[in-house]
């Protein structure tokens, strides 16, 4: 009996150490991925930005500060709390005659976190039946002003501020029965008028190709929202590796300045669900900035019956975003220990062995980038260029 336990004893004791290696690895994994990783592009920041969140001064569950620390949590670089200016269904308990209050306890919880450089925009949601559903209007001076009896009175207010309006959640099912985002004759006129700047292809975990096909005909800007109301954590499931839906601005440095710039200009890419939206010119640099050819070495052969130099490259690349890259080879080479389509893990190396059937000095690898959507059924293409080490 003795000799059983010992046995059973050690063969626990290798169980454990076995799951702490995977538990150490996993909470490492989640670790790295609470902090959203994008690299920068040449001549752009790349800015990680969330412009539709909720608290207790509409239909939120929490007080602004959670906001503002769930943003710092994820790596945030721009935020913004839009309120509800119409909806106050907490007003019974919590009275909210100043539609400005969820900024300000923001800006005063950043004030207080004094080693975060996360910047924070006044913004609300004017609340309205369809047309014209919701909007957000964002780098807004005073909410205040946007109390209007007329709709469209309150996107001329939000534009005499020079706020950033989009369009929320154009397909959502509440005013959407079929899920398609549809334009009516109201939001013809607020483009026309550029009352409208920008449209949500992504809110919350949900995704509309009408609605990308709306930004395309109508020049709006892209944007990918939480839409959140209750714990990040919770809804996008972040300790066990999920992430909010945000989106990716192209700025040219890190201000409020050049972020609303940016975005009047169109300069962004959605993130959400391990998938990047945004067009050809945008997202094609971002993954190229993404993966970084570490080494490119031909293999030397242990063993070869062969007096031939082998002629299969084995290439490192480093995948630096926390994008989970799904490729599908459309070169000329074809791969020694991969098929067409491979996987290249969000902050991991990977090695691919080229079979380029001739010793090169340099090869380009061409690729489909399935988790990629450019326009309604296209992917991005990518090229890498590879030098190969001597």
């Amino acid at each position: 009996m003795m000799i059983i336990m010992k046995v059973a004893h050690k063969y626990l004791f290798l169980l454990l150490v076995s799951i702490g290696i995977n538990f150490s690895s996993v909470a490492q994994h989640h670790h790295h991925d609470r902090k959203i990783t994008f690299p920068d592009v040449p001549g752009y920041r790349v800015l990680k930005c969330d412009f539709h969140q909720h608290a207790i001064f509409s239909d939120g569950e929490v007080y602004p500060s959670i906001r503002v620390k769930e943003s710092i949590k994820d790596g945030l670089d721009v935020m913004s709390i839009t309120e509800h200016l119409e909806y106050q269904p907490h007003k019974a308990d919590i009275p909210h005659p100043d539609r400005n209050r969820a900024y300000e306890i923001a800006l005063e919880t950043k004030k207080n976190k004094k080693d975060t450089t996360l910047i924070i925009v006044n913004g609300s949601e004017v609340t309205r039946n369809m047309p014209p559903g919701h909007s957000n209007a964002i780098f807004i001076e005073d909410a205040n002003l946007l109390l209007k009896d007329n709709a469209i009175d309150a996107f001329r207010e939000a534009k005499k501020q020079g706020a950033f309006v989009f369009w929320n959640h154009p397909h959502w099912i509440g005013q959407a029965y079929d899920g398609v985002a549809k334009l009516s004759d109201l939001h013809k006129q607020l483009i026309k008028e550029k009352l409208i700047s920008g449209i949500e292809i992504v809110n919350e975990g949900t995704y509309s190709s009408e609605a990308l096909q709306i930004a395309l005909d109508n020049n709006l800007t892209f944007i990918g929202s939480s839409d959140i109301h209750g714990l990040i954590d919770w809804d996008y499931k972040v300790p066990q590796g999920g992430h909010r839906p945000i989106t990716l601005v192209f700025a040219k440095e890190k201000s409020k300045a050049s972020v609303k710039s940016a975005m009047f200009a169109g300069k962004t890419v959605v993130w959400f669900n391990n998938t990047l939206v945004g067009k050809q010119e945008l997202v094609t640099p971002l993954v190229e900035a993404s993966l970084v050819v570490k080494e490119a070495k031909y293999q030397e052969a242990g063993w070869s019956q062969h007096k031939k130099p082998l002629t299969v490259l084995n290439v490192i690349i480093k995948n630096n975003s926390d994008a989970e890259y799904i490729l599908e080879n459309t070169s000329n080479f074809q791969f020694h220990n991969n098929a067409d389509i491979l996987i290249l893990a969000a902050n991991h190396e990977t090695t691919l062995q080229v079979r380029t059937l001739e010793r090169k000095d340099h090869i380009t690898l061409s690729f489909n980038v399935l988790n990629t959507v450019t326009a309604p059924k296209k992917h991005a293409k990518i090229q890498l260029k590879i030098m190969v080490t001597k």
